[in-house]
C-alpha cells in the first residue's frame, strides 16, 4: 500500500523503516525537505507547494499521523477521500486533556482528580476544590513537560495562570505515586488486540530519559488491569493502530495520567526488544495486515533517550547489546536526537550496560 504520514519527524521515519520490508511505500507531509523522514519516501513539503496535503492525499491509500496535535478539521476533510487511522474520535479526544479526562470518567477508569480552568478566578476556585500541591496543565499542545506549572502554595496562583497565557487549562490534583508506567497496545481493523508489557519510565525536567521494559516486579493482575483499561479505550474510540496510555502506580492501584493515539517514545525499546515493534504493528494495523507478536525477545530491555547533544556514541557502538538510533536532527537544548536500545539476559547485565552509557543520562 501507499501509506501517507501527516508529519515527517522521527516517528514517521521509524514507521517507514519498519514498513518497507512489508512492501509498503511511504509519503510524508511537512514544512520542509530537511526533516528526519524526508529522505525515506515521497516528501510533500509546504516549502514546495501550498497544496502539499492534497498531494499527499492523492498519493496515499491510507493515512496516519505522528502527533495528537494534528488538526482535527483537516483530518475530517482528508477522511472524505482516503481512510485515516487512528480515526477522528481518537484524535479529537486525545488532543485535549479535558476531553481525555472526561472519557476516563465515563469509562470508570481511575485518573487524577481535575477541574477545568479558563481564568485566574477559575484557578482559584479549582485550588479550593482540589487543594495543593496541584499541577496546572495547558489543555492542548503540551508535551515533554511544556505547558505545565506545579503549584505548591496559593501565592503562586497568579504566576501559574500567567504561564498559561490565558489558554484553556486543567488543574490536576497531585497524585502520590511509586513510579510512572506506560502501556502500549495495537488494535487492528478486524478488532484484533495486542498488548506490550507495562514499562517503567524515568523522566527528568519533564522529558523521558530512560525506559525499563518490561517494568520489573509487576504482578500479573496489574498487567491485566492496565490491559482492561486499554481495551475499553480502544473499543470505545474504535481506534485502529497503536494507542499508548501513561499510568501512575500508586498504593491504591493504577491511575491513568494521559494517552497518545500513536507510536510513543516509551515503546522505542520494542524495535530490538520485541518480536514485532510498535512501529511495525502500527503499520500492520492501518494497512489491514495481521498483527504481530508483542512478546519481548529478551527478559530485560531498556531505552535511553539522546537529548540535546549527540554525545559519545562510540560507547554505544562498541557495546554488543546496545543498538543506536539517530534521527538526523541538529543539536538543540532538550531536543530528542535519537535513542539507544539495550537488550540483556539478566538484571545485572542490564544495569552494567546502562552504567556504561551513563553519559547519556542526567547527572
Amino acid at each position: 500500500m501507499k501509506i501517507g504520514i501527516l508529519g515527517a519527524g522521527q516517528l514517521g521515519r521509524m514507521m517507514a523503516i519498519s514498513g518497507y520490508p512489508l512492501n509498503h511505500q511511504f509519503g510524508f507531509s511537512g514544512n520542509g525537505n530537511n526533516e528526519p523522514a524526508s529522505l525515506l519516501g515521497h516528501m510533500f513539503a509546504l516549502e514546495d507547494t501550498a497544496d502539499h496535503i492534497e498531494s499527499l492525499v492523492a498519493f496515499a491509500d491510507v493515512i496516519t499521523y505522528e502527533s495528537e496535535n494534528t488538526d482535527v478539521a483537516a483530518v475530517k476533510e482528508i477522511s472524505k477521500n482516503v481512510a485515516v487511522y487512528p480515526g477522528v474520535k481518537s484524535l479529537f479526544t486525545t488532543q485535549h486533556r479535558g476531553r481525555e479526562k472526561a472519557l476516563f470518567d465515563q469509562l470508570n477508569i481511575p485518573c487524577a482528580p481535575y477541574q477545568r480552568v479558563n481564568s485566574e478566578q477559575d484557578l482559584i476556585e479549582a485550588v479550593n476544590v482540589l487543594g495543593l500541591p496541584a499541577i496546572l496543565k495547558i489543555a492542548t499542545e503540551g508535551y515533554d513537560g511544556k505547558g505545565q506549572f506545579l503549584i505548591h502554595n496559593e501565592n503562586q496562583i497568579g504566576e501559574a495562570w500567567a504561564s498559561m497565557n490565558d489558554a484553556e487549562s486543567i488543574l490536576e490534583g497531585f497524585v502520590s505515586f511509586k513510579r510512572e508506567l506506560s502501556l502500549i497496545a495495537v488494535r487492528g481493523i478486524d478488532n484484533d488486540h495486542k498488548y506490550y508489557p507495562l514499562v517503567e519510565n524515568i523522566h527528568h525536567n519533564g522529558i523521558l530519559r530512560l525506559t525499563i521494559a518490561p517494568a520489573q516486579n509487576i504482578d500479573s493482575a496489574v498487567q491485566a488491569t492496565a490491559e482492561r483499561y486499554m481495551k475499553t479505550l480502544l473499543d470505545e474510540m474504535d481506534h485502529v493502530g497503536v494507542l499508548t496510555i501513561e499510568l501512575f502506580e500508586t498504593d491504591n492501584g493504577l491511575a491513568v495520567n494521559e494517552m497518545a493515539p500513536r507510536v510513543h517514545n516509551s515503546g522505542h525499546w520494542s524495535i530490538e526488544g520485541a518480536n514485532t515493534s510498535q512501529f511495525e504493528n502500527h503499520i500492520r494495523a492501518i494497512s489491514g495486515m495481521p498483527l504481530g507478536d508483542t512478546t519481548p525477545t529478551h527478559a530485560f530491555n531498556a531505552m535511553i533517550n539522546i537529548i540535546g547533544k549527540t554525545g559519545p556514541i562510540d560507547i554505544a557502538l562498541k557495546l554488543p547489546n546496545a543498538h543506536l538510533h539517530l534521527y538526523d536532527k541538529s543539536e538543540r537544548a532538550d531536543r530528542k536526537l535519537g535513542h539507544i536500545n539495550i537488550t540483556a539476559n539478566s538484571q545485572a547485565e542490564l544495569e552494567a550496560s546502562i552504567d556504561k552509557l551513563k553519559d547519556f543520562l542526567p547527572k
